[in-house]
């Protein structure tokens, strides 16, 4: 055997060895930790809800509440789609700016969505990008 490969069989015994060590149990802090970005792969609290466009929406009793959105932990409901949280892309107490895989009349999309409360939670502004998304924010209350 030449020297080069002694040394690339010991560097292989070694990388081996390495892998077959047990790994320590995760520190209380580190698994407080791993608890902090498992909850914020969810909606915000503050964000979280029944939103209406208008009063009429929060009230219908009809099912015909169109302007009517519920935000989930990870999850949008609308009168005709729902939307699953994806990808996030910023988080905050009162904010997020994520992918979502939106479903609905037999169609699927993916849109980008922004949600933010800049008012501690009576309003929610909506701002949606991504082809057929409205040019404007859309601004919601909160349904009591």
């Amino acid at each position: 055997m030449n020297k080069t490969s002694l040394i690339c069989a010991a560097a292989l015994a070694m990388a081996l060895a390495a892998c077959s060590q047990e790994q320590p149990a995760p520190t209380p802090s580190e698994t407080a930790t791993q608890a902090a970005v498992v909850e914020e792969m969810k909606i915000p609290e503050a964000l979280r809800g029944r939103w209406g466009l208008v009063p009429a929406d929060c009230t219908s009793t009809a099912g015909d509440a169109k302007g009517l959105m519920t935000v989930g932990e990870d999850s949008l409901k609308f009168y005709e789609s729902a939307a699953e949280l994806g990808p996030i892309k910023e988080v905050g107490d009162d904010s997020i700016s994520a992918s979502y895989q939106f479903t609905g009349e037999g169609q699927s999309w993916i849109r980008e969505v922004a949600l933010s409360t800049p008012d501690g939670g009576k309003t929610l502004v909506r701002e949606d990008t991504g082809p057929d998304a409205s040019p404007e924010p859309l601004t919601y209350s909160k349904c009591p």
